[in-house]
């Protein structure tokens, strides 16, 4: 349930204008609901300031459709990844409003209500190559659902970092910097040898086959000599901008 939703049920009860029995019939389903395939935790965005996000891979539509709804009734955003295009296309008549970014492969269901957040610094969202720009867009995306403002640089990988060098004044604004690369995934220990503030770095899949599918970039990332470069999993972009978010608003 939304944080601001609750408090303004729990205010109606103080001002008489909504009896205790009623207001417990709205909190019954607050920790979770069970739907027989899913629990949806409808507490997640009480506890953690956003609320569960439907990971789309492996589950049937009607599945997607009926946790969905049941984050959409709370009051809460709701945010889809690995949403395939034709999934989308199935998704769209129940949620005529919903955005969708087939090259994230994400999903958004925005309350009308708007979040008010003022924040001063925001989150850059480096690409080493346009091939790992899928990754990198569900990494801003996720960013900018959960209220942040979003910078973008793409395609300033080390194989031309002329490309990159051109764009330091970026990184020296940014909060948070998030650098997304496949191949040999060096990048991340070329911005982190340059700033003096959190680098999470996404390895890819993207590769030739001694990348062993984004396990070579994910070796060379954790075992970057820059110090500050944090890692996520491959691909996971969804990840690496749940933590940049954490970060900005601390």
């Amino acid at each position: 349930m939304d944080p601001k939703r609750l408090l303004g049920l729990l205010n109606k009860v103080k001002e008489k204008k909504l009896s205790p029995q009623k207001a417990l019939e709205h909190l019954k389903t607050l920790p979770f609901e069970d739907l027989g395939f899913a629990r949806v935790d409808l507490h997640r965005h009480l506890r953690k300031g956003f609320p569960e996000v439907i990971f789309g891979q492996g589950k049937e539509v009607e599945q997607i459709v009926k946790i969905a709804q049941k984050i959409k009734k709370s009051g809460s955003v709701v945010l889809g990844t690995r949403i395939e295009k034709e999934v989308y296309q199935k998704l769209k008549f129940h949620f005529p409003d919903a955005e969708y970014f087939p090259q994230a492969k994400i999903f958004i269901l925005k309350p009308k209500r708007k979040r008010d957040l003022k924040l001063k610094g925001y989150v850059l969202v480096i690409s080493a190559g346009t091939s790992d720009i899928p990754v990198a867009e569900e990494a801003a995306l996720t960013c900018e659902v959960m209220g942040n403002r979003v910078e973008r640089l793409y395609d300033v990988g080390v194989a031309g970092i002329h490309r990159f060098l051109a764009h330091l004044d970026k990184l020296k604004k940014a909060k948070v910097i998030i650098v997304v690369a496949g191949m040999e995934g060096a990048l991340p220990s070329v911005v982190g040898g340059l700033v003096d503030k959190p680098v999470i770095a996404v390895p890819t899949s993207i590769g030739y086959g001694a990348s062993f599918g984004g396990v070579a970039p994910l070796l060379a990332m954790l075992n970057s000599c820059a110090s500050g470069v944090v890692v996520v999993n491959i691909d996971n972009g969804f990840g690496a901008g749940c933590a940049a978010s954490l970060i900005n608003q601390l």
